[in-house]
């Protein structure tokens, strides 16, 4: 939770998240804090609390809290569990009537418990920043980051059909076109993790179709978004005794590119919407044209039918100011991402490599942060690098137990391989520069 506190200042640093234990409280000088805290504050979440006098102290220090959200606690605080002064364990006839109107702040607390409750239940670290800004956002006041993912106007459907009615039509006739839009329909705005497993369960070309019309050529929607800021770790600045510069950090992407069929494997990553999938393989390859960088991320995803299928990304790669800072930009299924990594540590043997980015995909009003950590085979590194690694990671604002382990246990029939028409000549050679030394 007190990492959470640290992520939510990257989101907004003007939000306040203070953290108690039910040990702390049980002092008189932690105690006068917290309801001092209470007293003051808009939210409360409690989570694990089960002894009884902690539970009496936290209902009596938050009795005048507006909003109270409780997990797994005695069922008096689960009870007790309010959402803008309105109790959603309260079952009366008059509570469900108001809870069957839509309109109501009744239906409204309700729908909105559900959305937190799921969020808390997929028990990743992006999912609870979800949750605490979907309730900031609903009973503080309205967070930037969620302001352009609020249902659009009624002049929208105009739109779509003036300017991408053909568009439209051949996907809605389309089963799986029309499967992806439903599925994505059925996704509450902010989850990325939903919305995401849409799309590369039901990608296709007249999904793309429809995207790059609708959202990215026309912006119907009228999404806009950019690259947070927060976190901004620092590239590393030297590799094997020497200053880091453009072409030595391009060489580090590329990394064991020419020995193996692709630079680098995850095998594990902090994205619960990018980096969990199976069998991650990433192909990092200079291009034809003068200081241009190429990166095909290869992986396998259990599609929402049960199917498993490949997927591939393309990816070109440029450089930022600082050596170690790259600017990328991709076309995924019709919707223009850019994105900004920062290789963040690499050992001098190779052995493992760690990699931060930040993205956004405007016209879908999405953002994004993540690393991953990825090494040769991936496996998980030796145990004589996790002190290195947690240091890493801590740079990035990332905290160990945040990542995802990437299943590597059953990859076959990948489609790797370096497109011909935008490598250079010879990819593979250029790539050795970093490992002839190793």
């Amino acid at each position: 939770m007190e990492h959470m506190a640290q992520r939510l200042s990257f989101v907004e640093p003007g939000f306040d998240m203070e953290v108690y234990t039910d040990k702390q409280l049980q002092g008189r000088g932690e105690l006068q804090s917290f309801q001092d805290s209470c007293a003051t504050s808009d939210i409360v979440v409690v989570e694990g609390i089960e002894l009884e006098p902690t539970v009496d102290v936290v209902l009596s220090a938050t009795d005048i809290v507006p909003t109270l959200v409780a997990f797994g606690c005695a069922p008096r605080l689960q009870a007790a569990m309010r959402l803008g002064g309105i109790r959603v364990a309260d079952h009366g006839p008059w509570q469900q009537l108001q809870a069957a109107l839509p309109w109501t702040g009744a239906a409204q607390a309700k729908q909105l418990q559900s959305s937190i409750q799921e969020l808390w239940e997929r028990h990743s670290s992006d999912d609870l920043v979800s949750m605490f800004l979907v309730l900031i956002d609903a009973y503080v006041t309205k967070v930037d980051r969620l302001d352009s993912l609020r249902a659009s106007g009624p002049l929208v459907i105009a739109r779509m059909i003036k300017n991408c009615g053909p568009q439209i039509f051949a996907c809605v006739n389309d089963p799986e076109c029309k499967a992806a839009l439903d599925c994505l329909q059925a996704c509450s705005p902010t989850d990325q993790v939903c919305s995401y497993r849409c799309i590369v369960s039901h990608e296709s070309q007249l999904l793309e179709d429809f995207s790059l019309c609708v959202l990215q050529k026309h912006n119907c929607m009228g999404k806009s978004a950019e690259i947070p800021a927060l976190p901004d770790p620092p590239p590393m600045a030297a590799f094997r005794g020497e200053d880091l510069t453009h072409e030595l950090a391009e060489s580090l992407f590329i990394g064991w590119l020419g020995k193996e069929e692709w630079s680098w494997r995850v095998v594990a990553g902090q994205n619960a919407a990018y980096d969990q999938f199976p069998c991650q393989y990433q192909i990092f390859y200079r291009g034809k044209a003068r200081q241009s960088l190429w990166y095909d991320p290869v992986f396998q995803v259990k599609t929402l039918d049960g199917r498993m299928v490949w997927r591939r990304r393309h990816y070109r790669v440029r450089r930022a100011k600082q050596p170690g800072a790259f600017n990328f930009s991709v076309l995924d299924n019709g919707v223009i991402s850019k994105e900004y990594w920062r290789i963040v540590d690499v050992p001098d043997d190779l052995s493992w490599a760690l990699f931060a980015y930040s993205g956004a995909a405007s016209a879908a009003g999405q953002v994004y942060t993540g690393a991953v950590l990825c090494t040769p085979d991936g496996r998980w590194p030796a145990p004589a690098a996790e002190e290195r690694i947690v240091h890493a990671l801590k740079l990035a604002g990332i905290e160990l137990w945040e990542l995802f382990r990437v299943d590597n246990s059953c990859c076959t029939g990948m489609p790797l391989g370096v497109p011909e028409k935008d490598a250079a000549s010879n990819p593979a050679g250029q790539s050795l520069v970093v490992m002839q030394n190793a």
